[in-house]
């Protein structure tokens, strides 16, 4: 049976099981829970005094930040409803109002061009940490003197101290994409809906906050949290797609292979208990999500049992750790940097092929 065949039969299955239906009401449910969390934790720092306490709220906040993050990538699928209205009001809701993240900056950086071609250099941002961090042998030999020293025996040991800053910096990101978008041709109504919810992320969060509580302590718990989040959004995203495991290859290496040969070689997935599961929304089942992006999440555990079969059979990688196996692995990467499937220039610079382009457009009409 060749591999299309396959994912045919494996799509009539989903269907027999009813997988390809949008379980749009439990996704609502934990979204509304995830929620529920992140403004109790709130109110625990605000009313309580004690380091610890407040310590704790913080982390409980954070805990319910990054679970509307997770629940609302599903909508940034359009996994969730069967209406792309209502996925597309969800992930302007999760992703700028609740956590500051631009939607329309996630659609082009993750949809648009990492899950076609997932860490394909010089085409997936995401696995691109330059000028900082080097994950590939190529981007090491790239550097040179204090560089290359840096890139060689310094960045493992500091790469745990700059996350501190990487909720931030996607922030910065994402503010930057929506205000060069709106100062140009390209344009579109989802940039200013994105830039209206990316200013309301502030007044839910420190404008109404400081109509109640003085502003050290406002300041205080959007920073701290903020930081806590930065670590929980690398916890998460990273031990898909940074393990060594997870094939990095060249542009002209990702042409020269299929579809399924790329998602699964460039995917892993990992394995957690009932709250990781609950906290991550599919996200742990990197190598699905890669193969059906648009199933709802709350299939994935099942869907697994099927994948899984279905790589065996038609010899494709299906890789899953534990988490912390997978975590460590995406920081060990730093010590051995990766060598790249491919010919590819030393630091490759991005590169979006028309239907790329295309697809993106389709995102933002």
């Amino acid at each position: 049976m060749s591999t299309l065949e396959a994912v045919t039969e494996l799509r009539r299955e989903f269907a027999r099981q009813g997988w390809n239906k949008k379980a749009t009401g439990r996704i609502l449910f934990e979204l509304l829970i995830h929620a529920a969390i992140a403004l109790a934790g709130m109110i625990v720092f605000f009313y309580f005094h004690h380091p610890v306490v407040r310590l704790l709220g913080i982390l409980i906040s954070a805990f319910g930040c990054m679970g509307v993050g997770t629940n609302t990538h599903t909508s940034t699928h359009y996994g969730t409803s069967e209406k792309r209205w209502v996925n597309e009001a969800l992930s302007y809701l999760g992703y700028p109002m609740f956590d500051g993240l631009s939607a329309t900056y996630w659609w082009h950086k993750h949809v648009t061009l990492h899950h076609p071609s997932p860490n394909v250099v010089g085409v997936d941002t995401d696995a691109d940490l330059l000028p900082w961090f080097a994950i590939t042998a190529d981007e090491v030999h790239a550097s040179s003197g204090f560089r290359r020293f840096y890139h060689q025996h310094l960045q493992f040991w500091l790469f745990p101290l700059a996350l501190a800053v990487n909720c931030f910096s996607i922030q910065a990101a994402g503010w930057g994409f929506v205000l060069r978008k709106l100062n140009s041709k390209e344009r579109k109504a989802a940039h200013w809906i994105d830039l209206g919810a990316l200013s309301l992320h502030y007044v839910l969060w420190i404008g109404i906050p400081l109509l109640f509580f003085p502003w050290p302590a406002v300041a205080a718990f959007y920073l701290l949290r903020t930081i806590v989040l930065g670590y929980a959004m690398y916890a998460i995203l990273a031990p898909g797609h940074f393990p060594a495991e997870a094939q990095r290859t060249s542009e002209e290496g990702r042409q020269a292979s299929d579809f399924y040969t790329a998602q699964t070689a460039g995917t892993v997935s990992f394995r957690t208990g009932w709250l990781g599961r609950f906290l991550c929304s599919g996200l742990e089942y990197q190598v699905e999500h890669h193969l059906f992006p648009n199933i709802s999440h709350v299939y994935y555990p099942q869907v697994s049992v099927a994948v899984k079969a279905f790589c065996a059979k038609q010899g494709l990688s299906y890789r899953s750790y534990s988490w912390g196996t997978a975590l460590w692995k995406s920081w060990a990467v730093l010590r051995l940097p990766q060598q790249v499937v491919g010919e590819t220039p030393a630091i490759a610079r991005l590169a979006v092929s028309p239907a790329r382009e295309q697809a993106d457009q389709l995102l933002y009409r």
